[in-house]
């Protein structure tokens, strides 16, 4: 494979072959044009060179390809956010009782067993995490029952997020991704939605009200799916024109709860009505283009999307959060503002925490924390060695890739996947 000076490449030069960079850390695909973007991610990372087993071509031949592509991804993170899980509040089930949890990856080459207990269900994070969901999962209730609720609950829930985030930023985004609890699913995504919202608007340097009204905003944004027909909402296959359409006015029905039954700010009922305005004016119910959605909508919009393809539903597996952030980073500043992107990114990392990867050596590690500065070099613990020897619990290392700079990560593994990854 060959090797591209950084400062050789140019917008709009399309490859014969897929663009590598650190290993199997794709950059574009085959026949795909790079753009400016791609260019100034390499620069800030301080990465000098790429890698490809193609050659330069036309950029001209290639248009329809990337339209034909980029359309079918913006259709995939369509349906994550429109087919939401089912707003089941009354009958959930019984929560297990709180045990010492274990993540086991399997392989050919044996088990990986290893307890995180010190951040899961034993943990004080972990509590706090449930009593958010809980909280939120009882408002919803009474709504849903039609009994007054005031916006103070809200507020309520919404400071004790901000005070368990600030202490514990990293186990609430290992949380999210590793679907801790069961049950309570719009109260979850709810959650779910607010911590990185909260995360992102935090990172914007936003003022401190203004991140309150955010955090309520996200607790809130779909509390509209409630005022929807169950036929729908708890429909497994696909939808039906008038039945997307239904779907598409719960934030019509969410602004009305938060205007009228909860007398929330306005900068809340922003958000509730403009979450799924688009960056190129496509979305809904207004059509709003750019700078026009309001700045709160456009963060919830980008944590929205995340929460919805990492998250586990009814009609398929969650995706990984490098998968998720790789499809972020192609949205191309359509459906998202690529200012909120660009620190969604640096918040999460290329691979965030809970991945399971494959470092240049054959070994296999989980990421544990990242680098706002550096996505590509975080902070991990060794799972399995280079020969395939699993590691006790007992003998975890930590190793920080910013200063360990002969290794690298070449690639995420899907831990559903690993079988297939060791033939």
């Amino acid at each position: 494979m060959g090797f591209v000076n950084t400062s050789d490449l140019r917008p709009g030069q399309v490859f014969s072959e897929p663009v590598y960079s650190e290993g199997n850390n794709l950059l574009v695909p085959a026949m795909a044009p790079l753009r400016q973007k791609e260019i100034d991610l390499l620069l800030s990372w301080g990465i000098d060179a790429v890698q490809t087993d193609g050659y330069i071509v036309e950029a001209e031949n290639v248009s329809e390809i990337e339209e034909e592509e980029i359309h079918e991804l913006e259709q995939e993170l369509e349906q994550e956010q429109e087919l939401e899980p089912e707003p089941e509040l009354e009958q959930e089930p019984e929560p297990e009782p709180e045990q010492e949890d274990e993540v086991i990856i399997e392989s050919k080459r044996g088990t990986i067993n290893f307890s995180i207990s010190a951040v899961r269900q034993n943990s004080g994070p972990y509590r706090a995490y449930k009593n958010l969901i809980e909280k939120l999962n009882a408002v919803f209730t009474e709504l849903k029952s039609g009994n007054n609720i005031e916006m103070r609950a809200i507020d309520n829930i919404c400071l004790q997020l901000l005070q368990d985030l600030r202490n514990n930023p990293e186990s609430f985004v290992g949380f999210i991704l590793g679907g801790e609890v069961m049950g309570h699913e719009l109260a979850k995504s709810s959650v779910n939605t607010a911590i990185l919202s909260a995360l992102i608007a935090q990172e914007l340097h936003l003022p401190h009200h203004k991140i309150n009204n955010i955090v309520a905003g996200a607790l809130l944004h779909d509390v509209g799916m409630l005022r929807l027909s169950r036929g729908i909402t708890e429909k497994k296959g696909g939808l039906s024109d008038a039945e997307l359409e239904q779907i598409k006015s719960h934030p019509i029905h969410t602004s009305k709860i938060v205007t009228k039954e909860l007398f929330g700010p306005h900068e809340v009922n922003l958000i509730a009505l403009q979450h799924h305005e688009r960056w190129d004016g496509q979305g809904y119910p207004d059509h709003l283009l750019g700078p026009a959605i309001d700045i709160g909508a456009r963060i919830v919009s980008v944590a929205d999307a995340f929460e919805a393809m990492v998250s586990k539903k009814s009609y398929r597996n969650p995706m990984g959060g490098y998968q998720a952030i790789k499809n972020l980073l192609a949205d191309n500043s359509r459906r998202f503002d690529p200012a909120v992107i660009k620190e969604f990114t640096k918040i999460m990392g290329i691979y965030p925490i809970g991945s399971i990867v494959r470092l240049n050596k054959g070994s296999v590690a989980r990421v544990v924390s990242v680098h706002i500065n550096a996505p590509l070099r975080p902070v991990i613990q060794i799972l399995m060695d280079e020969n395939g020897r699993v590691i006790n619990s007992r003998e975890l290392t930590t190793i920080d890739l910013l200063e360990e700079k002969t290794m690298f990560i070449k690639e995420a593994i899907d831990p559903a996947e690993f079988d297939d990854a060791d033939e």
